[in-house]
């Protein structure tokens, strides 16, 4: 009879997404992965079968995890959007092995854009469609402005992570707000239509 695996799957993936959020993508293996949890390597090759099970597990838990932390806390539709943006720097500040693991290419997946596509994926519909409506602007204007705004918080984000920009959170949150407003103005919005923006927690 083959021996009972009593460590689950979700506590492997959980493990490893703390050990990489620590001490960085490159120190998760089956071996120190194990050492961790204080177990054999058996629960993980029985669950994953290798590292490259693993690994593609692993990265999908992260991308995972870090949607549940970058929900809009609500909101009209264009703080909900820079409330995303909020949530985006603080992952490189407070957990920067994270963003680089998803965001610098250090994952299986690295992730590449057309500067043209960036914010024209289907899972934006609802947010552009609600910032027309809440701003007056054309879809066009809407997409250069949250497109201009990611590429914006993701240089922040980057130069944050990667240890070459030191501010507090609330100083580059206040660069992002100023820097999106000033999109939105750039498209031609009525200055009477500027969104009233609540603190950024």
């Amino acid at each position: 009879m083959a021996r009972k695996v009593t460590i689950g799957k979700e506590v492997i993936l959980e493990s490893a997404l703390q050990m990489l959020i620590r001490d960085g993508y490159s120190s998760v293996n089956i071996k120190t992965l194990a050492a961790e949890i204080g177990c054999s390597t058996q629960p993980i090759v029985w669950h994953f079968n290798n590292m490259d099970g693993l690994r593609n597990s692993l990265y999908e838990y992260a991308v995972a995890y870090a949607a549940s932390s970058a929900k809009s806390a609500g909101g009209n539709a264009v703080e909900g959007f820079e409330a995303l943006g909020a949530a985006y720097v603080r992952m490189a500040v407070n957990e920067p092995n994270l963003f680089k693991y998803l965001y610098l290419g250090e994952g299986p997946s690295p992730r590449t854009y057309n500067v043209k596509d960036i914010a024209t994926g289907p899972h934006n519909d609802a947010t552009v469609k609600k910032i027309c409506e809440q701003t007056g602007l054309k879809r066009a204007s809407v997409l250069r402005y949250i497109r201009n705004t990611i590429i914006y918080s993701h240089g922040i984000a980057t130069l944050v992570a990667t240890g070459m920009f030191t501010a507090t959170e609330k100083e580059m949150m206040k660069m992002i707000n100023n820097a999106a407003d000033g999109f939105l103005l750039a498209e031609g919005i009525d200055p009477d239509r500027m969104p009233k923006k609540g603190k950024v927690k």
